[in-house]
């Protein structure tokens, strides 16, 4: 179904309705996967890691989907660009034609 094809069956109320439902008892849909397998995950790396060592949290194995808050400034970027380029036996061309 498309979002077109949701707004034309459901109004903004239903869907607002919808919405505060999934903040109260969480997300739906495959959303809701992730967090189980995070916590499978989680619980299978827990009971093997050395004691003494923090074993590692549920939201160590969460996906992070939307990446729009982590903000990097133009010269971050760059550098990341840059090392993925030598990491990857790119050169740099600095002549101009």
């Amino acid at each position: 179904m498309t979002v077109r094809e949701l707004l034309a069956r459901m109004g903004s109320a239903e869907l607002a309705e919808w919405r505060a439902y999934e903040q109260i008892s969480g997300p739906l849909g495959g959303a809701r996967g992730d967090v189980q397998a995070a916590l499978v995950a989680a619980a299978i790396a827990s009971v093997n890691t050395p004691k003494g060592k923090r074993p590692p949290s549920v939201s160590d194995f969460m996906p992070r989907w939307d990446r729009t808050k982590i903000r990097k400034s133009p010269e971050e970027l760059f550098k990341l660009a840059m090392a993925a380029n030598a990491s990857l036996g790119g050169t740099v061309n600095t002549t101009t034609p």
